[in-house]
Parts: structure tokens; sequence; C-alpha cells
């Protein structure tokens, strides 16, 4: 029997994942239609597509912000979307499908985009900025778990004191020492990992060693994050030229220009290229943090409101990242501040939703939302902003604004109290690590609190507008 097969995956792959593979089996099971659903997540990959799968398959989904191995599905029909489209618009996805109207993919590596008319609820065409959205995509989500784990054991080790690691220092601890040392490596090796998984996203295995090389370099130099996306897009296009420029060799030539000439190529004018240009972009990276330094001391309010409606505008998608990076990148540089503020404006909008679901239980918020209203009480606990993504996607024009000014205060209020955080995720479980931790949980709650109440009222006002409407 012919069935869709599925593929989801986000950045962090936590919840965007898991939510788009429930949309799309919802979907199908509505439709009639057997569905199987391969997720990327962050413990990696679930429910993997067979060979078997692949003979009975009437179409693929691929809704994903990652790389997810689309080339083996080469001669099937394939529509490729964003993980949020397999969300919010699952039953258009499903439908089309079906529809029989949806392109082969084809096996040119190079052409990986279909097309289809504009009268189809879905365009799977991809235009090149959300080529190189999720190439970077690629790179976070392999990077977050070194940043993750490399930063949390850095901040651990500051519980012995903060030159705990330091032998000549007299709050010297052995312990603490270790933990900086497997930390420091761990979290030091981030900008190699994000550049060579960028690469790898565009050009392949070969792509990923000159990127890797690439990213050690832009840490060598200085060049750092901003380095490191050079290096990655530069690496993984240069793979893609050397493979189309070396294909006229005969096919007995294959493991000599894939194990061989491709990374000697790529390692030398990717290694050269960064050696010249990495001071100059050391140069930048160094004013761009000055200048976030500056704001921080200067207008703690502008930065706080800035990062408040990054954080919250699109609950882990690329402006969301792009602050967490940010936060993550001058952490590393011992800027702990700056990561407070990142975090708490994380971790404010599920509790927006826990705490609205809980002051206006009956009046607002049906039984189903009040059971999902609960559990954001743990996910906002444990810095995972996506748990309040179902309600903002019911009323994005309402939501939104509510999310972005609470994270906003609680970051305002952060950078004003001077908190600092040296771990750059894990929300209250890294308490312990903060330096002034009650007066952060209260920045925390005092913007998840208005954002409740507000989002309460709002709820409460739309409620009698349709009881009105329902008895005219």
């Amino acid at each position: 029997m012919k069935k869709i097969l599925a593929v989801t995956g986000c950045p962090t792959g936590i919840a965007h994942t898991y939510m788009a593979e429930e949309a799309l089996k919802a979907a199908a099971e509505k439709a009639g239609i057997e569905i199987k659903v391969e997720t990327n997540g962050a413990g990696g990959v679930d429910n993997a597509i067979t060979d078997i799968d692949l003979a009975s398959a009437m179409g693929v989904i691929i809704a994903a912000d990652k790389d997810v191995n689309p080339n083996r599905f080469d001669g099937l029909p394939v529509i490729e979307v964003p993980v949020k489209d397999g969300i919010h618009k699952a039953a258009a996805l499903i439908e089309q499908i079906t529809s029989g109207k949806v392109p082969i993919r084809k096996s040119d590596k190079n052409d990986t985009k279909n097309s289809v008319s504009p009268s189809n609820p879905i365009d799977v065409k991809e235009s090149m900025g959300r080529q190189i959205y999720k190439h970077l995509m690629s790179g976070v989500s392999n990077m977050l778990p070194f940043v993750v784990a490399g930063g949390v054991l850095i901040a651990l080790s500051f519980l012995w004191g903060i030159y705990s690691a330091d032998e000549t220092n007299a709050q010297y601890n052995e312990f603490a020492a270790l933990l900086m040392k497997i930390g420091g490596q761990a979290f030091g090796i981030m900008v190699p990992i994000f550049t060579g998984f960028v690469a790898y996203s565009i050009g392949g295995r070969p792509g990923m060693v000159a990127g890797f090389v690439g990213g050690l370099i832009a840490n060598m130099t200085g060049a750092g994050f901003l380095g490191g996306i050079i290096a990655g897009f530069a690496a993984g296009y240069l793979m893609l030229y050397v493979k189309k420029w070396l294909d006229c060799l005969p096919r007995s030539f294959e493991g000599l220009k894939s194990i061989f000439i491709m990374p000697l190529v790529g390692v030398f004018v990717i290694g050269a290229g960064m050696y010249l240009l990495g001071g100059p972009i050391a140069t930048i990276n160094n004013a761009m943090k000055s200048f976030l330094e500056s704001l921080q001391s200067a207008n703690p309010i502008l930065l706080g409101i800035v990062i408040g409606a990054m954080c919250s505008f699109d609950f882990g998608g690329p402006v969301n990242k792009a602050a967490y990076v940010t936060g993550t990148m001058l952490l590393g540089e011992g800027n702990f501040y700056f990561m407070a503020g990142v975090s708490a404006a994380c971790i404010v909008p599920p509790f927006v939703i826990a705490f609205s679901t809980t002051i206006f239980r009956d009046k607002a918020f049906t039984e189903e939302e009040r059971a999902a209203g609960m559990v954001n009480y743990i996910l906002g606990s444990t810095h995972i902003t996506e748990g309040a993504i179902p309600f903002a996607a019911k009323d994005p024009l309402h939501v939104l604004p509510i999310m972005m000014l609470s994270s906003a205060i609680a970051s305002v209020l952060t950078f004003l109290s001077q908190i600092q955080v040296p771990a750059p995720h894990g929300g209250f479980l890294v308490l312990p690590l903060v330096n002034k931790p009650f007066l952060w949980v209260g920045c925390i709650f005092a913007g998840a609190l208005i954002g409740a109440i507000l989002l309460g009222l709002m709820r409460i006002h739309q409620n009698r507008q349709l009881a009105i409407k329902d008895t005219v």
C-alpha cells in the first residue's frame, strides 16, 4: 500500500521537530492516509526511513530547517518546506502530496529545489535566502550541544570561586580545574563545529573537512563566529565547484578525488584565505563586541528591548537564534551579563502562558489550553521557549506583541540589575551559578506576569466578542 513519507527537523531538535511530526500525523489520519514520519531531533534520528519505505512511497514531505539528507529521495515527488509549515500547514501539505502534481526530485545535487504552480497551497521552491538559512541552521544545530555542555561545565567550575581553576590562586580546586579544562575544550571548538557543518550542508564531507580547518583558523586569528560563517560558506561552495571540475575524471579515480585531491585543495585554499582574512575580520568582530558591551553599559534599556523582542519574535527561529548565538559568543569572551538578558527573554514566553492559564483559568481558556499551560511551567523552567508556539500560532497578531513586550521587560530588568549568568542554557537548573539568582527569577516573573495579565484580558475580550456575535 502506498504511503506518505515525511521528515521533520529544527535547529535545536527539541520542540518544532516533534510538533511538526504530530501535526502531519494528525492531518494524514484525518485524510485517511498512511504516513511515516522520521524525526531529526536533538537525540538523533528516530523512526528512520528505510529502503522498503522508499519503495512504497507516494511522495515525501520534508519539513525541516536543517540538513536531513534529502538526496536519498531522488526520483520521488518531494515537497521541501520550513518546519513551521509542517506545523501550521500540515493539511495543505498532505493534500498537495496526494494530488499527484508535485515534481519529481532530480538527482543532480545542485538542483535540489522543486517548483510547483502558483495555484498550489504550498510553494516548495526555495529562495537563496531560504537555502542560506538552512545551511546556517545546520551549523547551529550541531554546534549547540557543544556550547551547552562546555558552557555549563565551565560555569560549574565557578562554584568553587571565580579563580578556582588557577593553580596560583588561593581559590584553586583540582576538580574545578578539571571541569574548566573539559568545558573549555568543548566550548572552544564551537566555531569549527559550526563552520564544518555549514560547509557539510553545502558541499558534503569534503566541504566539512575544509570548513572545520577554516573554523580552527578563525578561532586562532580571532575572527570568531563571523569568520566561521565566511569560512563555512566558502568551503562548501568551493567543494561544489571542485567536484564539478573533477567530474571529468574516470570513475577509477573516485577514491583519489574524494580522499586526496578535494580535501587537499579545500584545506589549503580555505586555510590560506582565513589566514589572510582573519585579521580584518577579527577587527570587525572586536568592534561589534565593543559596541554591544558599550550599549550594555550606556543604554541597557534599549539593549534589553531589542534582545527581548528578538528572543520572542519567532520562538527558536532565526531571529531568536541570532540573539542567542550573540550571547553565546560574548559568553565565550567572559561577558556573563549579556547571556543573563538573553536567557531571561527566552524563558519568559512559556511562563506567560503558564501564569495566564492559571490566573484566568476558567474565564479565558479551554480545558485543553489549561492542560498545555501546566506543561509550560516545566518548559519555562528549563529554557525551552518553544512551549509558547501553539498559543502564538492561533493568534500571532495579538500574542506575539505581548510575548515580545514581556521578554523585553524581563531583559531590561536583568540588565539594570547587573545580573550575570555564566551558563548558556538550562533555565532555572543553573540558578546556583547565577550571581543574583532570586533577583533574576524576580525579573523573569515580573515580565511574565505582565504578559500573562495582558494575554488573559485579551482572551476575555475576544470571548465576549464571540459571545455577542453568537447572540446576534
